[in-house]
């Protein structure tokens, strides 16, 4: 049965995709995207576009924010309501066995959505005090999940008067806080070995990078990569780094405020893929998984690479 159908939670309203809308070409990265390549925009008029969440079958599902709606792509472009009343859901991730893992930003906890359309609290509090604003996460490999909960904003584009939490779920359910320091704990993913753990900061300049322990614990926090081209912020200079993928082969493509950085597996930055309009996040998907999906603020976009996503993992 259609996915959709077990969900009963579809809208009749379909968003048909824009009419061949591209950008102008950009410069080639090496072994990442041709020079000229272009970047398609599938769809616009959204609020608050996040959390691009491929699947298996070439389909994307993708979250809105502002409107409180979990989309799905299909694989002829073909945009429907998959979930309504999301509680600001930002960050998604589909595992392998159907659950779509969400960060509720607005409901202050991270759950999964089973197949048939059960939902799980995963989190909710630490220490008996509830969570921030969940905004983006990454499973591992040993049942765990990583999430970034940054404290809330005072008004619109102003930095939070405190840092953001960073937090490792157990398999157990046991939770735990791995950092506290970080002004806006944003983007987050692990390495292809699941050794390190990336963390960028959307009111800082950098990606830091920690040592990932047997239990899931961390260590040895360190600044990975300086981001290019900050612009100013209510506190100094900031990248406005967002969403985070991987690659197949470990080169991790940052979200800025001045398009899709791409640093290599030892910190080098790379090059920035141009996007006309503020990406928010990124993951590979379509064909080969050669496809990068982009989300920004009212548009969902498309760029071909040559790059691809990483193999048993959304991103």
């Amino acid at each position: 049965m259609n996915q959709l159908l077990l969900f009963g939670l579809v809208s009749q309203l379909v968003l048909l995709p824009a009419e061949a809308q591209t950008m102008q070409p950009r410069e080639g990265i090496r072994g990442v995207i041709k020079a000229g390549t272009t970047a398609q925009v599938i769809k616009d008029g959204f609020h608050f576009l996040e959390g691009p969440a491929p699947t298996p079958e070439g389909e994307l599902y993708f979250s809105d924010i502002n409107e409180n709606n979990i989309y799905k792509l299909d694989r002829g472009d073909h945009i429907t309501i998959w979930r309504s009343g999301t509680r600001g859901t930002n960050g998604l991730y589909l595992l392998q066995d159907g659950r779509l893992l969400c960060a509720e930003a607005n409901g202050q906890r991270v759950i999964s959505i089973a197949p048939t359309g059960a939902v799980a609290v995963l989190a909710s509090e630490y220490k008996h005090r509830k969570l921030r604003a969940p905004n983006d996460l990454i499973p591992d490999d040993k049942g765990g999940l990583y999430f970034t909960d940054p404290a809330p904003r005072p008004a619109p584009d102003v930095a939070p008067d405190l840092p953001g939490n960073v937090y490792y779920l157990r398999s157990n359910g046991e939770l735990l806080l791995i950092d506290e320091q970080i002004a806006r704990p944003n983007g987050i993913s692990l390495s292809l070995d699941n050794k390190n753990l990336y963390v960028d900061d959307t009111e800082g300049q950098y990606v830091y990078a920690f040592d990932v322990q047997s239990d899931g614990s961390v260590r040895n926090k360190r600044q990975f990569v300086k981001l290019k081209d900050p612009s100013p912020g209510s506190r100094g200079l900031r990248s406005r780094a967002d969403g985070m993928a991987l690659d197949s082969e470990g080169r991790l493509c940052v979200a800025t405020g001045s398009g899709v950085q791409v640093i290599d597996s030892r910190g080098k930055h790379l090059g920035t893929i141009k996007v006309p309009t503020m990406v928010r996040n990124v993951a590979f998907g379509g064909p080969g998984r050669h496809t990068m999906y982009m989300t920004a603020a009212t548009e969902l976009y498309r760029i071909t690479l040559v790059s691809k996503g990483p193999p048993g993992r959304m991103k």
